[in-house]
C-alpha cells in the first residue's frame, strides 16, 4: 500500500466515521431520546463522542502523513476502527436494546472495554512512535536538495 493511498484511506474512513457519528447523535437527539431513560441516554452520547473523537484522529492522521511512519498510521488506522467499532457499537446496542428487544441486553457492556483498549493501545502506540518526518516524501527530498543549492552557494563564494 502506497502512502498517499493509505493516507485517502485514512481521510475517507475518518470523514466517514466523522458524518455517521452525526447522524447518530441527531438520531438520538431527535428520535430516540424519549424512548431511552437517562441512563441509556448518556450510554448513548458516549458511544458518540468517542466515535466522534476517532473519527477526527483518522483525519487528522491521513491529513498529517508525512508526518508519521506509514507502519504508524497503520497501526493506529487499525486499532481505531476496532475500537470504534466494538467500543462504540457495543454502547449503541446496549443502549437502544430497550427499544428494539424491548428488554437491555447487558452483555453488550462487556464487548466495550474490548474497543476502550483498542483505543487506548492505538493512543499509546502513536505517542511511544511518535510523528517523524518521512524521508521518502517528495517535500523532504525538495528541503534536502535546497539546502544542498544554499550550501553550495556559501562555498562558492
Amino acid at each position: 500500500m502506497t502512502n498517499s493511498t493509505l493516507q485517502k484511506q485514512l481521510i475517507q474512513t475518518g470523514a466517514a466515521f466523522a458524518g455517521l457519528a452525526v447522524i447518530a447523535g441527531a438520531f438520538g437527539s431527535h428520535a430516540i431520546k424519549e424512548k431511552l431513560d437517562s441512563a441509556n441516554y448518556d450510554i448513548y452520547q458516549t458511544a458518540v463522542e468517542y466515535q466522534f473523537y476517532h473519527a477526527l484522529a483518522l483525519f487528522a492522521i491521513g491529513v498529517g502523513m508525512r508526518r508519521v511512519k506509514e507502519n504508524v498510521a497503520k497501526v493506529a488506522f487499525t486499532l481505531f476502527v476496532l475500537g470504534i467499532i466494538f467500543f462504540s457499537g457495543s454502547l449503541y446496542l446496549l443502549s437502544t436494546s430497550v427499544i428494539w428487544a424491548k428488554e437491555r441486553i447487558g452483555w453488550f457492556g462487556v464487548v466495550a472495554p474490548v474497543g476502550g483498549v483498542s483505543f487506548v493501545v492505538g493512543w499509546a502506540y502513536l505517542a511511544w512512535m511518535g510523528f517523524k518526518p518521512s524521508t521518502s516524501s517528495q517535500s523532504a527530498e525538495k528541503v534536502q536538495e535546497m539546502q544542498r543549492r544554499k550550501k553550495h552557494t556559501f562555498e562558492e563564494k
